[in-house]
């Protein structure tokens, strides 16, 4: 998206965005299942934002610039430096904010964040094959298909297939 100005900005999140984190995790219970769960109560929120401070985790918020709302997340998890300099990505926009490009924008510069501040080489998003929105996500930001693992991660209780899909620092 060069030559075109940001609409959003990340920011870590902070246990002051308990409400409105939450209140949009709960409106976008729908949106969201089967693919992931938000944290959508005062307790999953302070136990999300602790494990996401832990080492080896980077949590992000896609915020709208003009508003300063919550857009959607993007955690980067199980950093692994050394050789390897590589990361798990899982994301979500809210409801309201989905199909309007801001998680494109969002996602892109979490991956720029990642290669320039974090210094990883590459990192990698898994997403089950029936969740279009997210391979296409992945696709315009640059990703690209790598493999296929059956009875990946347990979503929602049951071991499911999901897609591989990676970008590496150019």
């Amino acid at each position: 998206m060069k030559g075109v100005a940001s609409r959003i900005y990340l920011r870590p999140p902070a246990l002051a965005d308990q409400r409105e984190f939450t209140a949009r995790a709960r409106a976008s219970r729908k949106l969201h299942h089967p693919w992931v769960t938000a944290a959508a109560t005062p307790v999953a929120f302070r136990q999300y934002v602790q494990r996401m401070a832990q080492p080896g985790n980077c949590a992000l918020f896609v915020c709208v610039k003009e508003t300063h709302e919550i857009a959607g997340v993007v955690n980067i998890t199980n950093i692994i430096l050394g050789v390897f300099r590589s990361a798990y990505l899982g994301y979500y926009a809210f409801a309201g904010f989905e199909g309007r490009g801001l998680m494109r924008e969002g996602l892109a510069a979490v991956a720029r964040h990642a290669f320039t501040q974090l210094k990883l080489h590459r990192l990698e998003a898994n997403i089950q094959p029936g969740n279009a929105p997210s391979i296409a996500l992945v696709k315009a930001c640059g990703f690209a298909r790598e493999g296929y693992s059956p009875r990946y991660l347990k979503i929602g209780g049951r071991w499911r297939d999901h897609e591989r899909w990676a970008i590496v620092a150019s």
